[in-house]
This record gives C-alpha cells, structure tokens and sequence, in this order.
C-alpha cells in the first residue's frame, strides 16, 4: 500500500456535495492512528561510551540514573552496532544496514560509491517519519551527524537535516563533536548561537536535556492523548571531554593503579552482575598498550588525569539525563514510556596512545610533546583544553572485548543496551542474552506502536529491512534468538556473525597512527580471518580457525555475499578511497563576499585555504578610531581570524600550542581603509608565512608553524563570523562578541596564491578611491 498522510486529498470524496449546505454531507479531515497500546518512545544514544564504561556494566564511573533504569528494565548483553557514529544511527533510525543507506562511513568521509554517499536514500523512510504519519509527534535533540558537510549550511539543501527526515522539531548539532563549552548549534533549520556563554556555566549536555524537557513538556500540554518519539543523542562522551571541575574531583586518584588493574576490577563486576557470563576470559593485554608499571611518575599521573575528566564528563551526563527521567516521572509518563539507553560504538581510541590536548588537531597528525600536557594538566575538561584519553583507556572501556571504536572487533561494535518499558517488562533488572543489533531498534518500536512498515512512501518503493523485532525478549527472557546472520565492516575491518559463530579479519586501517603501533595486515589481499565461538567464548578471546577451516570458509563467503546485497564494495582503503569524497551540490568556491549581520557560513561553503588565501576587508574608522573582529573562525582550539585591537590590525592562527599572532605596530587611522591577511602555504624550503597588509603596504609578517588550513580545522564546527565572534574567542586578545566599531563594508576571501604585488596594490587604490 502507499503510505500518505490522513487528509483531505487521501480520503473518499464527501458523502454529498450539492449547491447548498442543507444538501449536502461532509466528512471530517482523518489522522493518523498508531496503535492502541503505543507507548512514548525515549531514545538515548551515548556517544563513545564502551561495553564496560556504565556502572551497570561494571565500570568504575558512578552512573546512577542509567543504573535505576537498568535495576528497573533488562540489560541485553549482546547488543551490536556498527563501530561509528554516522553508520549506526542510520541503521538505528531506517532499520536498514548502513551500507545498504548510503551510510558506510562518517559523513567527513562520504564518497561517489553507493554504500557511502552519506545520503539516506527515500527508499529507506525513517522510524521518525513513518510514527510522525501515524499519530506521534516526533522531536530529535543533540547530535545528529546524518547530513553531508557539503549540506550544513543556511542553503542547505535540508532534505537530510532532521525535518527533513522525519522530525518535527530538532535542536542540536548537525556534525561529529563540538565544544561542550561553545557549540555550533542548530534549532529546526536555522543556526542559532548557544543561550549562554562559557563564562556563564553553559554546558551543552545541561542545555539539550534542558531542550529535550521543554519539549515534551509544550507536545504534552497540549495533548496529552499523542504519544512522542523523542531522539535525545548527547555529545557525551565523544572527546572533547569536557567538564566542570566539580564534576571531576570525585574522581582524583581512582585510576591511579592503571588500565590493567582497573580492567581486572571491572571484569569482577561485570561477571558478578551477569552481564559477562561466567567462565568468559578476560582479553590480555595487546602489544600497542604499554603495561602501567613501565610508564614513569609523570606519565602515570597524565594518563589517570585524561581519565578521570572522562569519567567526570560522563557521570556529569548521567545526572542531566536523570532529570529528563525525573520530568517523565513527575508528568506520570514513566510506565507508558519505553527508554532505551545504548551507545553508538566502543570505546574511542582516536586519543591515540599518549592522549591529547586537542584531539582535533591530532585528526591532522599534530600531537603535543608529554611535558606540555603535563603542564596543562589540571586545565583538562576546561575551556582551555579540547582533551581525549591515551588508548589504553579505551582498551580498558571495552571490557573483556578487544580492540575499540572503527574496528569490527566487539571491542567497536558490542556496545551496552538498557532497556525499561514498566508495563511491559516483567522481571526486572535481569540481562537478556539474545544477540541484538542496531538495525533491530526500527522494527522493535514501530510493532510496540503498532505501525506497520509500508512497501511505499510518497510514492517511492521502500527497500528491504533488515533488522527484526525484539518485541518478544521485552517480555520473555527465554525468546527465541531473532537474528541468526549479521556483517560488520568499517574502515576495512570485516567480520561476520552466523549462528554463534563470529569471523573477523586481521585488518588495520592506516588512520590516526595506528599502522606504526597495531599488528595485523595492512592490505586486504593479505587479510587473515580469525574465527570465535560466541556461545562458548562471550569475549572472543580464543581464535578457533585452525580447528575449523570449513567454517572459515563458509562465513568468509557469507560475508562476500553480504557485501554484495548492501552495497559495500569496493573495499574501504584508506587514503586511497578519499580520492573519491562526494563533492556536494556545488565545489567551493574560489571567492566569497561576506558581510556583518548575518550567520555564520559553514567551512565547507567557504573558498579552500590549503594552498593560501586573500582575505580582504574594506572599512571605514571613524574619529574616534575603531576596534573589534573582522572575521573569525572557529575558536582557540581550531581557527583564524582578523581582528583590530587598540585600532591596530591583527590575525590570529589557533591550533594546538602552535597560536601565530600578527599584529600590526600602528593603528589604522580614520578614513577609508583595506586591510588584507594573506597566507602564503608551505613550500620545499620555506615555512608558511601570514602578512598584514594595509592600504596594500605590508605592515606585518609572520611565519606560521603547523599544518594551518585543511578542512576540519574549527574543532567547535564554527562556520565563519563576519563583524563578532562567540563563544571561545580564536584570540586571547578579546572576549567575544567584540563587535567591529568601525563602518566594515564587506569582506572578501579569495582562494589562491596571492595575486603579485602590483595587481594586489592596483585593486587596493581601486577599493579606497571606492571605484
């Protein structure tokens, strides 16, 4: 059938219809129904959190709220999803695997192949869309991270925003991470800047729970009789970690003894609650993480530090989320709600095996020597700092299971379920040992509302779904297991699932460092299958290949066919396949005219600056001399910008401990002026250089250290701001907005090499004469 909304122009024609109303027979305008006994739906997706980093499944970090609701629903032990952030929460929303919807990687690495588009085909309608039309209102908040890059900005396009697929109110952030101080927020399909600053104790985390309340609040004060699907997705605890002090302390020296004796201790509490079966061997210690003890003094106190912000930022979250579960208490929603609690992958190893200050600048390869974290060590979760833990935490969150975040190891895709449903559970607190996947989700909550699954949406042909209902395990441990094959594979990393049987390759994709520290092969014409037996070994600890060849054999060739069926070839081979990113709706163009008043214009609709740029400002000063930004982009952990402080113009380039300040040594006099920031990139034997320009005579020059200008470089996600900054200044010079005083007439940023001097100094008197 096709799946239309309930109105006017999908239902049969009025009874009569004649010249006058005495004559004639109306009918009323129909709605969507779900079905009778649809709860409200909360989901809660956690990002980066791993196996064993929730207190219900014996971690070390105080989550209290998550526990109630596990000592009040079930926990299913056995849950996979897909080891990132975008896969996952396309299969979570479309019930469908996420090569099959386009979603093979993140969006930052969305390609021309069908299985990694990054573009939710409409063939696959979402959960959102398809409760929206059966009677629910629907509201996603947080981190969305399902729209291409290319798409971010105030043009859009806005299929693949939020309201574009499915949602009827959205607030949040469109793209992977962002300060929880100062993020790049979006409410509906306008960007908006955050309700407070960091100086006033904003915290995200505060404000989408905040966001999530008010929320259901208006939809239920206004009809209490319409269930709710709300999709809360929290930037905890994907780095930055970031944190109040306060929430920290608690923490001071409880990983002091180290990964090793830490896991051992949760690996006690996970088989004392029963959600790592008894007799499951404990995973030693790979080869990339060094043993505690062979660190020194000052490592070790680094290392616990960069863990116990984690675990501060992550009990913080679990407080917030207590109030939303408080907010359903106090409006008598609890038993007519079913809450699901999960994470999208394991563990984050992208820390790599030191930790770092700024985790954005090591996606660019650029890591800070020991001694100088060591001397921000007590800034860690606060402003200054945009921090994420050595690996060998994320080793240890992942508990018993091997490998992390990426891989298709269950360290990366085995992630904690919680599940509550009063009403419809009926042994609380017990763990449900049922293998369970992400894709499973769609199904499982569209039978709780009764909500078929159609075979077309606005006329458009809906493609196969791939996850099955758990609806049966909610109610009755001993269910049958309802999925008996399921592929994995991210980044290069493949495996397998098939009737207990578990295979996964050896391989190691060439990311963040880990080919000079991981073993295993770095081609797939070398790959090795190893093979588990996931009904006898839960931690997939002892690889039974040798023993079973044929069964080798037979999955290897299962996961070919899976391959096929869903879109993921070719291969993922890294940097070979980013040679072929999506380019978007237009390239980026070669110039950009801005002016103040507006919004910010988002980093993928600005010209490139890698191979050097011309920004050109035109302005008036007043009498009475003029300061403020000109243009800034990004914050002091990622960014530029041009600003005038004192009268005087200067630029500042912010990344890691590699801050370039160029400043001018006189102020701009009253008039009309053009002050130009040229960067001029690296070349064989001379370093990058920025040069201050006014009225086309050079005023200031400076080499800039560092790999400044490739894409991603604002860390917050900030597009650019024309006139005022916010949030995290780029510049210790100023605290935002600092508003330009002056007349600032437009901005111009040409991609390129600068253009020679005397075509530059011709169109510099062309711009003051006003021609």
């Amino acid at each position: 059938m096709d799946f239309v909304p309930a109105s006017a122009d999908h239902l049969p024609p009025p009874q009569r219809i004649t010249d006058r109303v005495a004559g004639s027979a109306g009918r009323a305008v129909g709605y969507g129904r779900p079905g009778p006994d649809a709860p409200n739906v909360l989901v809660v997706v956690l990002d980066d959190v791993g196996f064993a980093q929730l207190g219900c499944f014996g971690a070390g970090i105080d989550t209290p709220r998550i526990d109630a609701l596990a000592a009040e629903g079930l926990r299913y032990q056995r849950f996979h999803v897909t080891s990132v952030c975008s896969s996952t929460r396309a299969a979570l929303l479309t019930g469908r695997n996420h090569h099959a919807v386009g979603m093979g990687v993140t969006q930052e690495a969305a390609m021309g192949f069908p299985g990694y588009t990054g573009r939710i085909p409409r063939s696959a309608a979402s959960v959102a869309r398809l409760l929206r039309e059966s009677g629910y209102n629907t509201m996603a908040v947080g981190k969305w991270h399902l729209t291409p890059r290319t798409e971010y900005s105030s043009a859009g396009p806005f299929e693949r925003w939020p309201l574009g697929l499915g949602f009827e109110r959205f607030y949040g952030f469109l793209g992977a991470e962002t300060s929880q101080w100062s993020p790049e927020l979006v409410r509906d399909n306008t960007h908006v800047d955050p309700p407070a600053t960091p100086e006033e104790g904003y915290h995200l985390t505060e404000d989408l729970v905040d966001q999530a309340i008010r929320m259901i609040q208006d939809q239920q004060q206004a009809e209490s009789r319409k269930p709710f699907f709300c999709y809360l997705a929290t930037g905890a605890a994907h780095a930055p970690h970031q944190v109040a002090a306060e929430w920290v302390e608690p923490y001071r020296g409880r990983f002091d003894h180290g990964w090793e004796a830490y896991r051992e201790e949760v690996f006690a509490r996970q088989v004392a609650a029963g959600v790592v079966p008894a007799g499951t061997v404990l995973t030693p210690r790979p080869s990339w993480v060094p043993a505690w003890d062979d660190l020194g003094p000052e490592q070790r106190r680094l290392y616990a530090r960069y863990m116990e912000v984690f675990a501060g930022f992550l009990a913080h979250t679990d407080h917030h989320l207590g109030r939303l579960l408080d907010f359903l208490d106090e409006r008598g929603l609890t038993d007519d709600t079913l809450v699901m609690v999960l994470s999208d992958n394991g563990a984050s190893a992208e820390g790599g095996p030191t930790g770092t200050l700024n985790e954005a600048a090591g996606w660019l390869g650029l890591h800070e020597d020991e001694q100088t974290a060591l001397g921000s060590v007590d800034a860690l979760g606060g402003h200054d700092t945009f921090n994420h833990y050595p690996w060998g935490w994320a080793w240890a969150g992942n508990t018993p299971l091997r490998l992390w975040k990426r891989y298709a190891w269950l360290g990366g895709v085995r992630t904690p379920l919680v599940l509550r449903w009063p009403s419809r559970v009926t042994d609380p607190g017990a763990v449900r040992d049922q293998f369970t996947h992400v894709v499973d989700l769609f199904p499982t909550v569209l039978e709780a509302a009764g909500v078929p699954v159609p075979a077309t949406v606005d006329g458009v042909s809906q493609q196969p779904v791939d996850g099955t209902s758990f609806l049966a395990s909610i109610g009755d441990g001993g269910a049958a297991e309802h999925r008996h094959l399921q592929y994995f594979e991210m980044m290069g990393s493949r495996g397998v699932y098939a009737e207990g049987w578990k295979a996964v390759t050896d391989h190691v994709a060439n990311q963040f460092g880990e080919r000079d520290h991981l073993e295993g092969s770095h081609d797939h014409a070398t790959d090795r299958w190893s093979l588990f037996d996931l009904r006898a070994d839960f931690s997939e600890s002892t690889d039974v290949a040798a023993d079973h060849p044929d069964v080798v054999r037979r999955l290897e060739g299962l996961w070919w066919a899976e391959a096929g069926r869903n879109q993921v070839l070719p291969l993922f081979e890294f940097p070979q396949s980013m040679a072929h990113l999506h380019p978007g709706e237009f390239p980026p163009p070669a110039e950009g005219v801005y002016a103040p008043g507006g919004g910010p214009v988002q980093e993928p609709q600005l010209p490139p600056t890698g191979g050097g740029f011309v920004l050109r400002a035109e302005f008036a000063v007043p009498e009475s001399g003029a300061e403020g930004v000109v243009v800034a982009l990004g914050d002091r952990h990622g960014g530029w910008g041009l600003h005038l402080l004192a009268g005087r113009p200067v630029a500042t380039f912010a990344l890691l401990d590699a801050t370039t300040r160029v400043a001018a040594p006189d102020a701009v006099p009253p008039g009309e002026h053009v002050v130009e920031l040229v960067y001029r990139p690296a070349g064989r034997e001379r370093p990058a250089r920025a040069e201050l320009r006014v009225d086309g005579s050079v005023v200031a020059d400076e080499p800039v250290p560092g790999l400044m200008f490739l894409p991603n470089l604002s860390s917050s996600g900030a597009g650019l701001l024309v006139g005022r900054d916010r949030g995290l200044a780029v510049s210790t010079d100023y605290t935002p907005p600092f508003e330009f005083t002056g007349e600032l007439r437009r901005v111009v940023l040409r991609s390129g090499r600068p253009e020679d001097d005397a075509e530059r100094a011709a169109r510099v008197r062309a711009a003051v004469a006003g021609d």
